[in-house]
């Protein structure tokens, strides 16, 4: 028994106790406890029942001798006017609960979206009580080490879909895919190419699906020549879109799912002397601060970034009072805002 003043509480199992249960040493269960890589999933999986069969005590989710309310925001990048809108969403949402938030840019370079290993000690030395996600890709340790020590987090538009129970906020990315090709085949475009981001990647995937629906729907037939990736790069999506210009039949109207990517459009289509509309229209993705600041002004369909991490942050208080929300994905929708780069194609 362990004493604190009057009161006697029951000592846990020490960890020697759950490497016995589970069958393996010490170190290798501390490694399962501290979110190492380098066990085997069935090892972490005897390990990770021992600790919840034995009721074995994690470090406390956070010390409230330290910062009370705060919350952790990892972001991708800290130079892009995207993280700029996120991060407004958040410190919004954030003022009117009342809370303190750090932000980092934690993702390791070297594994695209993955946090850096030592800034999960980090967490738990600050004492925060939650942790935001931002276009991050967590590892099966790493959500497993967050749930080992009782951290609420919430992901904001994921790379991957997360495992069942994590909850997430994103956009409505197949719809939009819908919107932007509907918008241009009622201008009469039938050839109508799509350069998209990552293949893998959620969001990416979901535009295309929708792209593909829209052409379907209306009856126009689908060109798999037409469908380029250039994983979000900006120089990427301009080489690619100079390959679908040197296709014997070029597209008059190219869907790009980002509007980073469409700046790297907009500059191989004035490489080629090729002018926006008139020669090709463009229909972006997102709405940021660079599709107006571009000549001719970008059409392009607007994801509310601000207000869904504004969502995820207030999805993530709920779970800091313990409570579960009802549905793990929540979807804000999107629309398409008309400017200046989509007309009508040349006879």
């Amino acid at each position: 028994m362990v004493r604190t003043g009057n009161a006697s509480v029951a000592a846990g199992p020490t960890l020697a106790v759950v490497a016995r249960e589970a069958g393996v040493s010490v170190p290798t269960a501390s490694k399962v406890v501290n979110g190492r890589e380098d066990v085997a999933p069935e090892t972490r999986r005897r390990v990770t029942e021992a600790l919840d069969r034995l009721g074995y005590v994690r470090r406390p989710r956070f010390d409230t001798t330290k910062v009370p309310g705060l919350v952790d925001l990892v972001v991708h990048s800290l130079d892009t006017s995207w993280s700029g809108a996120v991060l407004h969403g958040v410190e919004a949402a954030a003022h009117d609960a009342g809370l303190e938030v750090v932000v980092s840019a934690a993702l390791n370079r070297t594994r695209t979206g993955h946090p850096d290993r030592g800034w999960l000690d980090k967490l738990v030395v600050r004492g925060s009580s939650g942790v935001l996600f931002n276009l991050a890709e967590l590892t099966p340790a790493q959500y497993s080490w967050l749930e080992q020590h009782r951290i609420p987090f919430a992901m904001i538009d994921p790379v991957l879909e997360p495992p069942p129970g994590v909850v997430s906020v994103g956009a409505a990315n197949w719809q939009g895919g819908v919107t932007a090709t509907e918008h241009l085949l009622a201008l009469g475009h039938e050839r109508i190419a799509v350069i998209a981001g990552h293949q893998r990647k959620m969001c990416s995937s979901a535009r295309v699906a929708g792209y593909r629906s829209a052409l379907a729907a209306a009856g126009v037939r689908h060109r798999v020549e037409y469908v380029r990736h250039a994983g979000f790069d900006e120089s990427v999506a301009r080489r690619r879109m100079l390959d679908l210009l040197d296709l014997r039949e070029p597209p008059t109207a190219v869907f790009v799912c980002s509007d980073r990517m469409a700046l790297g459009v907009y500059e191989a289509l004035a490489e080629r002397g090729l002018s926006v509309p008139d020669d090709v229209s463009v229909v972006g993705f997102d709405d940021l601060p660079e599709s107006r600041w571009i000549a001719p002004a970008l059409t392009t369909v607007r994801q509310p970034l601000a207000e869904m991490a504004a969502t995820a942050l207030r999805l993530l208080v709920r779970m800091m009072e313990g409570e579960r929300p009802e549905s793990t994905r929540t979807e804000l929708s999107t629309r398409l805002v008309e400017r200046s780069s989509t007309a009508r194609p040349r006879a």
